[in-house]
């Protein structure tokens, strides 16, 4: 395993341990009365889900490539 493989599955892992963070943070009591009261997430877990997706799409985007140029 190449440092580019390795590098796309760390940053797989981290997005789905943000996307983890972001699930966890959407079932709070305080978050889902903010969520029914205004319509939206707080601004911490879309932080969590916008990150977590970067990770999992940037990770995969690393690997397709990996496997593409051999």
């Amino acid at each position: 395993m190449n440092q580019s493989n390795t590098l796309a599955f760390i940053a797989i892992w981290v997005g789905i341990v943000l996307l983890f963070f972001a699930w966890q943070a959407s079932n709070a009591p305080i978050e889902q009365v903010s969520e029914a009261l205004t319509g939206r997430y707080t601004s911490n877990t879309m932080l969590y889900l916008i990150g977590g997706l970067i990770g999992v799409l940037a990770g995969g985007a690393l690997i397709l490539r990996n496997y593409a140029s051999r």
